[in-house]
């Protein structure tokens, strides 16, 4: 069932263009991600996932068109203006300090400093992190090995549901996950699955990049799908096939004009 019909619209793409030379990335794209929801973002490779999802997370800024938030129009010129607006990204390559601990890897870049004069000293408050970091992935569902080695000695699984823990962490609008379990096995697949779904249960956005179609059926409350730079078929993951995914994807299958 597509938990997310009468949910509010969190971020929205409204007729965004880009182009790389004389190359269209985006052709007038539409996208829409809704509070408490998993949307999954499909497409064959070259239909502008990518474009988009850089577009929507500040990393490239568009051509044309227009990136609502909570119904309002912004501009993300920066991935730090979009993390300020509550829009975080986990990217395939994870981007963790794997020298540093789990706590450490949830406030890279935000970290704690101790009361007084010891903080305007710069010292940390390792013992606060601690404490909330163990919180958090208690409420995510995250079990660790440990909590206290460094996070290249965990496991792939491992490794990715803190990069999620993070992101969620910070994120109080989307959080869009690119590829979240590529090159884990089953067991770890599922983990991190699990901790997408009570993510959205908090009443994120989450925005899922995948070319795993049974793995965005498993997860996926609606589908969104890009061709050649425009959204060309939009589903709720209850009512839809494999065999339609993939017609959509590759133009076998006609839809009406959803743009």
């Amino acid at each position: 069932m597509d938990k997310s019909g009468d949910a509010a619209v969190v971020l929205e793409a409204a007729g965004l263009t880009k182009h790389y030379g004389s190359v269209a990335a985006l052709r007038g794209t539409n996208f829409q991600a809704k509070a408490g929801e998993v949307v999954a973002l499909i497409g064959d490779n070259g239909a502008g996932k990518s474009t988009l999802v850089k577009c929507l997370s500040g990393a490239e800024q568009p051509d044309g068109g227009a990136i609502l938030l909570d119904g309002k129009p912004v501009v993300l010129d920066t991935p730090t203006a979009a993390r300020k607006l509550g829009v975080e990204t986990v990217y395939q390559d994870l981007a963790v300090a794997p020298d540093l601990d789990p706590a450490a890897n949830l406030f890279l870049g935000r970290e704690l400093l101790r009361r007084g004069f010891a903080g305007k000293l710069g010292m940390l408050d390792r013992t606060a992190m601690k404490s909330q970091a163990v919180e958090h992935f208690r409420r995510l569902g995250v079990t660790l090995q440990s909590a206290d080695v460094p996070i290249g000695s965990l496991s792939g699984g491992q490794r990715q549901s803190v990069a999620v823990a993070r992101a969620v962490m910070w994120a109080s609008k989307v959080v869009f996950m690119d590829e979240p379990t590529a090159a884990l096995g089953v067991v770890q697949r599922e983990r991190v699955l699990d901790v997408i779904r009570r993510v959205r249960d908090h009443g994120i956005a989450v925005v899922l990049i995948s070319h795993n179609m049974p793995e965005v059926l498993a997860v996926a409350d609606r589908i969104e799908v890009l061709r050649l730079g425009k959204r060309v078929a939009r589903f709720s993951a209850a009512d839809v096939t494999l065999e339609q995914l993939v017609g959509a994807m590759t133009g076998a299958l006609s839809h009406e004009d959803v743009a």
